[in-house]
């Protein structure tokens, strides 16, 4: 074979075999897995069996099932199984575990049983990048995302589901009854095979019945009045789609706006963000160890007591108010087109009259004060304004909250951009790399997991392609 680049014969004996560390150079990604593993304390993280027994067979060491986990998640490989072919064909992978092949049962083992360990590893990774001053500027986005989970849609139920469901079985066995019947007039015509299968699936579907009756009397007894058959912990949700939904989780991030590298996260089975802007930003705060912080968050984030709360922790949020007015969307004044004057407590309407006090009530919770003017009636605009004798505005006793928020937006439009190129960036990259099916344990405990190795994968690349693998590697040792 002449003029081609020839391989080394592979019955060739060699006198001194070349050393396992030539395969891996210097600046390969696996050798920052291995230095920052090696550098963590992980009997104070809470890892099972750093210590080993006296007696019994031994086990491996904590420190190589993380190693062999986390290089798998940044190498898109999450599966125990295919991990277990990797540690016995993957150079990288022999290097980083000395050649060590455990099972697959061994590997997902660890995963299980030390899942609060690992989440507490990710933050671990997230304290190294404050340390390496990446969170200069204290400023994140907050977002979230539907995840699948390991539970079919065909196996969650809802109460409307259930409806759904039975009264399509009602119309199969109506149409089935119908059919008997048309069978049973044309006499031996009709063959009595097709008369059998007929009444089969009228008994299958009786069947169904009863399971579905004894999946609705647990489903009743829920708080939310859900279950999911395949992840307990899984719930119905809907997506941006209309009339579409998946089954799964929805995981809270905070991205650092200046690295994008994700501060904190959360994973909960609650559908909506309304109110999970104090938890995420109180997790930043802490993992970023400033005292103020600065947010950037979507209009799902939008609650009064939520806002206050950052605002007396002292976070300051920016984040557009929901168009929910139904005035508006009949084409009259909305809220936003009457002009509060602090001074005298008063609002001022599109034609110019003062709107005063009138009292004060509780509803929800919320302290409101109701204000309304008696000039309605011979005004001029009252057609565009309301359908009512008067045109009645609330106004919270927080409200000053969230006209400041409201004009930080107006400052600063380009707060929304920022917060899009930031946060959305993370979580399309993530499900790319978790795949089509997204989560692969069940149990939210599980899935949280699952969720952190991802998370740290992520940073640990964010992080390389920003300093450079040796420079992580130099800051690590030292």
């Amino acid at each position: 074979m002449k003029r081609f680049v020839e391989g080394v014969v592979r019955g060739q004996s060699t006198l001194f075999p070349a050393s396992l560390d030539d395969y891996v150079t210097e600046d390969n990604p696996v050798r920052a897995v291995d230095v920052f593993v090696d550098g963590l304390d992980l009997d104070k993280l809470g890892f099972v069996g750093v210590q080993p027994l006296d007696t019994g067979r031994p086990s491996y060491h904590p420190g190589t099932m993380l190693k062999l986990y986390i290089y798998g998640y940044l190498n898109r490989i999450p599966s125990s199984r295919r991990l277990e072919r990797e540690c016995q064909r993957n150079i990288e992978m022999i290097w980083l575990t000395g050649q060590l092949a455990p099972d697959f049962k061994t590997i997902a083992d660890f995963r299980k049983d030390n899942g609060k360990a690992i989440r507490e590893v990710c933050r671990e990774f997230v304290a190294l990048c404050r340390k390496l001053d990446l969170f200069s500027e204290a400023s994140v986005a907050i977002d979230g995302s539907k995840f699948k989970a390991v539970n079919a849609r065909d196996k969650n139920f809802t109460e409307a589901k259930m409806k759904r469901r039975f009264e399509r079985i009602d119309e199969s066995i109506t149409r089935y009854l119908s059919q008997l019947e048309t069978a049973d007039r044309h006499g031996d015509a009709v063959p009595e095979a097709k008369v059998d299968r007929l009444k089969g699936k009228i008994e299958k579907l009786k069947d169904e019945i009863g399971r579905l009756n004894a999946i609705n009397a647990e489903m009743m007894k829920s708080e939310d009045k859900q279950i999911s058959l395949s992840d307990p912990d899984a719930r119905s949700m809907a997506t941006s789609g209309k009339d579409t939904g998946i089954v799964g989780y929805n995981v809270q991030i905070a991205v650092d706006t200046q690295h994008h590298l994700i501060v904190a996260h959360d994973v909960t089975n609650v559908g909506s963000d309304r109110h999970q802007l104090v938890n995420m930003a109180e997790q930043a705060r802490a993992e970023m160890a400033v005292e103020t912080l600065d947010v950037v968050a979507d209009r799902g984030y939008y609650e009064g007591e939520e806002l206050r709360a950052c605002e007396e922790a002292g976070i300051t949020v920016t984040l557009p108010k929901p168009l929910t007015s139904g005035a508006k969307a009949a084409g009259r004044f909305g809220k936003q087109d009457f002009i509060y004057v602090a001074a005298e407590d008063v609002y001022r309407c599109p034609a110019g009259e003062r709107l005063t006090h009138r009292f004060t009530n509780q509803e929800d919770g919320k302290m409101l004060r109701r204000y309304w003017t008696n000039a309605c009636q011979s005004c001029a605009l009252k057609a565009q304004c309301t359908t009512g004798p008067q045109r009645r505005i609330s106004r919270w006793e927080h409200e000053a909250v969230l006209e400041r928020v409201q004009q930080r937006l107006d400052q600063d439009p380009n707060k929304m951009t920022l917060r899009r190129k930031t946060v959305e960036h993370p979580f399309g990259t993530l499900k790319d790399w978790m795949g089509a099916t997204h989560f692969l344990m069940r149990g939210r405990h599980k899935v949280a997991t699952e969720m952190a190795l991802n998370v740290l994968a992520y940073n640990m690349k964010r992080v390389i392609a920003i300093l450079g693998c040796r420079p992580l590697l130099e800051a690590m040792q030292t």
